[in-house]
C-alpha cells in the first residue's frame, strides 16, 4: 500500500500525523499536542520538507509459477502473468513425439529377471536377494556383465548361491574386471587344464571367491613363487595327491598355514622313530593334520606307544588316532583299564577285537564304557569304574606350573 505524504500546512495547523501512521502513533502525537513547546520527535521542524517527498517510481511485480506434473516441473517468470502448460503438449512429449505418432516402450528388467535368465530358480533368486538386498538395486547392465565373467568359470545357479553366501557383497566389487587374467593364471599354475582341474577351480572359486578379485601381479604371482622357492609346493608333490583327490585341499591349506622351519622339525621328529620319509609324506597325505602336531605332544605318544604299550612304531600309519589322542586323559587311562581287565580274568564285549588298546583309543567315552566297563556284573562294574576314575584323575608333574610356549600363526 502507497501513501501519499501530508503537505506542511496541515501538519503545522492541527500538529497530526499522515493518516498511514496514525493508528500507530497514536500515543506519541497525543505527549507531542501536551508538550509545552518543547522539541519532540513528532515537531514540524524534525519532519522533512514537502519538496523531499517523491513519487515511489513503478517497479513490475515478477510472479514466479511453479506447474507440477506427474513427469516434470515448470519454472517460468512473467511479468503479472501466469504461465501454464497445455495436457495435450504435456502427453506429446512423454509419448516420445507428435504427429500421431508413439514411443518405444522397452520392457523393463529387474536384477531378479537377469538372475533367472542366467540359469538360477527361483529358490536360488530368492537366497540370493535374501542374502544380500542390495543387489536388486544394481544396476542391470552392470550386473549381466559380471555374471557373463563368471560364466567363463564354469560358475552356475549353486555356485553362485554358494558365493553370495561366502561374500555378499562379491557382485558389488570389480568382478569383470581382469578376470579373464586371474583364471588364465592360476590355470596355469595351481590347476590343470584338462576337465578335472576345471571342475577344481570351480571348487575353489565356490569355497573362496576372492581368488577372482586379487591382483595378478601384485599379489597372486609373488605369493606363488614366495612357496616355490620354500619349496612348499614340492613337498606336496611328494605326497603324490591328485589335485581332485578330497585330501588334496586340505593338504595344501597345511603346507601353506605353516612355517618351513617348523614342517621341517616335524617331519624329522617323525623320521626319529623309523620312519622314511616317503612313510610320513604317504601319512601326511592320509590325514594331513599330522603336521599340526606339536612336536612335543607326537614325541610324547610315541613314547609311551612303544615303550609302555609295547606296540611297533609303524602301528601309527595304521592308526593315526594314536597320535591324536590325549596322552593323560586318552591313551593313558584306558590303556591301564585294559590291562586291569586282562588281570582279571576279563574281556571287553565280543564285538571288540585285538588289539584292544587300539580299539579302546578310537571310541567315544559312552561307548567304551559300555564295551569295557557296564559289560559286567554290577559289583565288578563299580570297581573297574572306580579304578579308571582314578586312573583318569591323574595329571602330568608340574602340568600346572608348566609354561608354554605359543609360536602363533602360522604354525
Amino acid at each position: 500500500m502507497v501513501s501519499r505524504a501530508c503537505g506542511p500546512h496541515s501538519i503545522n495547523s492541527s500538529n497530526t500525523v499522515c493518516t498511514t501512521n496514525k493508528r500507530r502513533y497514536a500515543s506519541l502525537r497525543h505527549e507531542s499536542s501536551n508538550d509545552g513547546g518543547g522539541c519532540s520527535p513528532w515537531t514540524p521542524s524534525l519532519l522533512p520538507p514537502a519538496s523531499y517527498s517523491r513519487p515511489m517510481p513503478y517497479r513490475p511485480i515478477v510472479v514466479v509459477v511453479f506447474i507440477v506434473s506427474p513427469t516434470r516441473t515448470i519454472i517460468s517468470e512473467a511479468p503479472s502473468s501466469t504461465v501454464s502448460v497445455p495436457e495435450e503438449e504435456e502427453e506429446e512429449s512423454e509419448g516420445g513425439g507428435g504427429g500421431g505418432e508413439t514411443g518405444v516402450v522397452v520392457e523393463s528388467q529387474t536384477p531378479a529377471d537377469v538372475f533367472r535368465r542366467w540359469g538360477c530358480t527361483e529358490s536360488e533368486v530368492s537366497r540370493i536377494l535374501a542374502r544380500h538386498p542390495s543387489l536388486s538395486r544394481l544396476r542391470v547392465p552392470l550386473l549381466q556383465a559380471k555374471l557373463e565373467a563368471l560364466r567363463g568359470v564354469g560358475v552356475g545357479g549353486p555356485e553362485l548361491v554358494k558365493i553370495i553366501t561366502c561374500r555378499p557383497r562379491f557382485l558389488c566389487g570389480r568382478v569383470g574386471h581382469g578376470v579373464a587374467a586371474r583364471i588364465e593364471f592360476l590355470r596355469s599354475t595351481l590347476f590343470p587344464s584338462d576337465d578335472a582341474g576345471a571342475a577344481l577351480l570351480l571348487r575353489a572359486v565356490s569355497r573362496n571367491p576372492s581368488l577372482l578379485t586379487y591382483d595378478v601381479e601384485g599379489t597372486m604371482r609373488p605369493c606363488v613363487a614366495l612357496y616355490q622357492s620354500l619349496g612348499k609346493l614340492d613337498l606336496l608333490r611328494r605326497t603324490r595327491l591328485a589335485p581332485a583327490h578330497p585330501m588334496y585341499k586340505y593338504a595344501l591349506s597345511v603346507l601353506a598355514i605353516s612355517r618351513l622351519d617348523t614342517l621341517r622339525a616335524k617331519l624329522a621328529n617323525l623320521e626319529k622313530f623309523g620312519f622314511s620319509c616317503d612313510d610320513v609324506m604317504g601319512l601326511f597325505a592320509r590325514t594331513p593334520n599330522v603336521l599340526t602336531l606339536s612336536v612335543d605332544k607326537v614325541q610324547r605318544n610315541m613314547t609311551y606307544i612303544v615303550g609302555t604299550v609295547k606296540l611297533p612304531p609303524r602301528s601309527v600309519l595304521d592308526e593315526p588316532a594314536l597320535l591324536y589322542c590325549n596322552l593323560e586323559r586318552v591313551l593313558r587311562p584306558r590303556h591301564l583299564l585294559v590291562v586291569k581287565l586282562r588281570q582279571m580274568g576279563l574281556r571287553p564285549t565280543p564285538q571288540v577285537k585285538e588289539p584292544y588298546v587300539v580299539k579302546a583309543v578310537r571310541m567315544p567315552e559312552r561307548r567304551f564304557l559300555r564295551s569295557f566297563v557296564t559289560c559286567h556284573e554290577d559289583a565288578v562294574a563299580r570297581e573297574l569304574m572306580e579304578y579308571y576314575e582314578n586312573v583318569k584323575g591323574l595329571r602330568r608333574l608340574a602340568e600346572s606350573s608348566r609354561s608354554t610356549r605359543r609360536l602363533g600363526f602360522p604354525f
